[in-house]
């Protein structure tokens, strides 16, 4: 199944800037839609940087939405 989106061809010159040469605008967008969501600090669980990064996480999420 497709589905067309319109956008100005400024904003179409700005995505394109943004899409690696080797993904489709499917792929590009897949992944524009999925950064930030997958950011934990799950990789240092059982060390004492943990808990730092969870708020350095926590407080850049936070000054990012105002």
């Amino acid at each position: 199944m497709s589905t067309s989106i319109r956008v100005s061809d400024e904003t179409k010159a700005k995505l394109a800037r943004l899409k690696r040469e080797n993904e489709s605008w499917d792929e590009f967008l897949d992944r524009l839609a999925n950064q930030g969501s997958g950011m934990t600090a799950g990789a240092w669980n059982g060390t004492d940087k943990a808990e730092p990064a969870r708020e350095a996480i926590k407080r850049s999420r936070e000054s990012f939405q105002r």
